[in-house]
This record gives C-alpha cells, structure tokens and sequence, in this order.
C-alpha cells in the first residue's frame, strides 16, 4: 500500500488530518478543495476539544483517542515547525457544565456518572469552588461539574497545521478545484472509483476518501454512492475584546440534549467561553435550514439571552459581529468511517456534526489503519458505512440510475 495514491476530497480539519496521517505513513496523497483550505465550517467553528459532552459509546471512545492524539501531534509539528504549532492555540483549559434547575441538576449527576464510568474525569464543584473557577458566572445555579480535559484550539489555525505538516511529508494541495461526478470501472454492483471529474480536468488514483464535511451528502451523490449527510446550520455570537471574564468553556446542562437531538426547529442553549484576543464567543443554536446561510435577528436574541443566563454581566458588553456555518449531520449522530461497500475504492471520513475539530485527529488515526489493513485502536465498526442511518439516501429515486451511468447525483 506505501506508495499508494490517494486523493482526500476536502481541505477542512478532518480533510488536513486525514492528508497528515496518510502522508505520513507512505502514502502519495493529493487534497482537493473546490474553495480554499479550512474556509468553510472549519473557520466558522468554535475549536471545541471536549469529552464532557459525549454519552459513554462510539462517540466517547473516538474522543477520548482524539483528545489523546491532539497534544501529540502538535509536538511533534512544533519539532518541524514550530511557528504553525503555536498558532493552533492549544489550550486544555477545561470546561464547566452548569444546571440552573433541579431536573438539569438531576440529569447532570447521571450523565456524569456515566461518563466516570468510562474513563472521563469530572469534578463536583461546589458554590464556593465554582466562584472560584468562574468569578463572573452565575449564583444561580443548581449543580456544576469540572472536566479538566476539555479544551480548545483556533480551528482554522490547527487545521492549517495539519495540512502543513502534510505537505511537508510530501502531499499536495490543489484548490478552486470542484468534483463533479466519478469515473468508475465494472458494472453497478462490483464497480470501482478510478478517478473524478473536476472543474479543472479528470484526476485519477487508487482510493478516494469524501472529507467534505456538510457537503459529504453532496458529493457522495455525485460520485453515484451517496451518504445521508446533510447541514445542520449554527450561529455564534462575538463580543468586543474584554479584561478575562471567562476562564473555561462553560456551558449549561441543556447543551448536551440539544447535540444529541435530532429535531428540525430551532434549539439553543448556552456555551460560553473566551479567546486569546480577548473577544468572548456566545453560542450555540442548531437548526436543519439546508444551505440557507442567512442571519436570522431571533436565533441570535435566543443565544444572547441562554448565555445571560450563565453570564448576567455580559448584559452591556457590546456584540461586535455574528457569524454561522454547517455541520454535517448524520441522523444517528455518529461520524461515518471507512470503505464504501457499493464502490471499490470510495472511503469515507465525515459526518462528525459541530464536533470535527475535536474528532478530527481519532477519525484520521482510523481511517489510516482501516486503509492499511492495520488494528484499530478502537472498536471501528460502529462507524462503518453500511448502516441504516447512513444509506438511507439510497431510498431517494435516482441515485441508483446515477450511480450505474457514473453522473452527477441530485444536488
């Protein structure tokens, strides 16, 4: 397999991990982005490293393999590059999980129990140690919980360390560059990705790997297998530069409800915490809207007033900008790992919805062993391609027809 050509079709956190982790172990790989490197959902999130908010299961145990990944990969790009290191901002500063009513309080103790369980360290904090944590947050509250191995990087920056750290070991990058459909060799149901059609001229190689995160379900469906991922819209809100207010990423109890929902409308609830300039980041909302990429003045007033519930002093600071982005969703709210079954040489690495930048060096660890026949870490198969959740879109009229004659799939 060393040697093997590969092309990783997107340039985002899960694509630049992805690139790294293939590039160096042999591999002769090419990352294609029909925009510009980490310039979509990678530059519009938050950077969240966490365990805190993952049930035990899959999830956790891609996370825990992550969260181990994450400082080891940063020392050893800082060994090569030590400017692109430090821009990635690591910070394992930790996080804080607030419940301001006695169900939220209740709920938390379980879920945190469970988390013990299996491996994640949490910490009860009392009044007096969460005024101590958090000097600004509120008094109001019934319940907070400690979990020192949260933590945060500038996401578009730590993916660029990736990549480059990628290209230092000998892959390529090839931008403005849009696919538009496969070319495949054999019949319908034992066929083979050769190659793609791009915007800038066909493109072949031995294994493809789909890396376009809320796009993934796009693309699949231009490749003729496609995969049930779609946006999930989210809007952050950020403050003027303040003196530190805010020394975790602190959010509340209801956070974790919301990312395991899988309900249309609009949820929210309050995740606070702070940059190194300064500004203070106000979230979260989810909403299925498809591409729809406009503000809306009621979703951002909604995250506004949850995070003054855990931040009443935040009430006159002022909001110097807002900005949203998609995260790729999957209906059973887990990533999609590994080989297509319907078309040799088609992989697959997405669907982590808002958490790819902390996933995101686990599920190129996989991926890796997965393509060189190597043991896993972790247990791969609740990730694998062939589930229900993932190859649902193949029920939608069409997509078989545009698979057999190789063309573009419904956009």
């Amino acid at each position: 397999m060393r040697g093997a050509r590969v092309v990783v079709l997107g340039a985002g956190i899960i694509g630049a991990a992805c690139a790294r982790e293939l590039a160096l172990a042999g591999l002769d790989v090419l990352v294609v982005d029909r925009g510009g490197a980490a310039a979509a959902t990678t530059a519009h999130g938050e950077g969240n490293i966490l365990l805190s908010d993952k049930e035990p299961g899959p999830e956790l145990e891609l996370a825990q393999l992550s969260r181990r990944l994450w400082p080891e990969a940063l020392t050893d790009i800082a060994n090569r590059r030590p400017h692109a290191a430090r821009s990635a901002e690591w910070d394992p500063k930790g996080g804080i999980v607030i419940a301001t009513t006695d169900a939220g309080a209740r709920e938390l103790s379980r879920f945190a129990a469970a988390q013990r369980a299996a491996g994640v360290r949490t910490e009860p904090l009392d009044a007096q140690a969460l005024a101590e944590a958090e000097p600004f947050a509120t008094r109001d509250h019934t319940a907070a919980l400690h979990y020192p191995d949260d933590a945060q990087v500038q996401p578009a920056a730590a993916a660029a360390a990736l990549l480059t750290d990628a290209l230092d070991a000998g892959a390529r990058l090839r931008t403005g560059c849009e696919v538009l459909g496969a070319v495949t060799r054999g019949d319908a149901f034992t066929g083979t990705l050769t190659g793609v059609r791009t915007s800038t001229g066909p493109i072949e190689a031995d294994l493809f790997v789909n890396a376009a995160g809320p796009w993934s379900g796009e693309l699949s469906a231009r490749l003729g297998a496609p995969v049930d991922v779609r946006p999930r819209r989210g809007d952050v809100l950020v403050t003027t530069p303040l003196p530190p207010m805010v020394f975790h990423k602190v959010y509340d109890a209801d956070y974790v409800g919301a990312v395991g929902s899988s309900a249309e409308e609009l949820q929210t609830s309050a995740v606070v915490e702070a940059t190194r300039a300064g500004s203070v980041l106000l979230g979260s909302s989810r909403r299925r809207v498809g591409f729809d990429d406009r503000l809306r003045p009621e979703v951002l007033s909604a995250i506004a007033a949850k995070a003054l519930r855990l931040f009443p002093c935040l009430a006159d600071v002022p909001v110097m900008r807002a900005y949203g982005g998609f995260r790729p969703y999957v209906p059973d709210h887990l990533p999609v790992i590994g080989a297509d079954p319907r078309l040799a040489g088609l992989w697959h690495a997405g669907g982590h919805e808002g958490a790819g930048i902390g996933l995101s060096l686990g599920t190129a660890r996989l991926l890796r062993n997965l393509i060189l026949g190597q043991p896993t870490e972790i247990d791969a198969v609740p990730f694998r391609v062939d589930r229900p959740a993932v190859l649902g879109a193949e029920r939608h009229p069409g997509q078989a027809a545009a698979r057999r004659n190789g063309e573009e799939g419904a956009e």
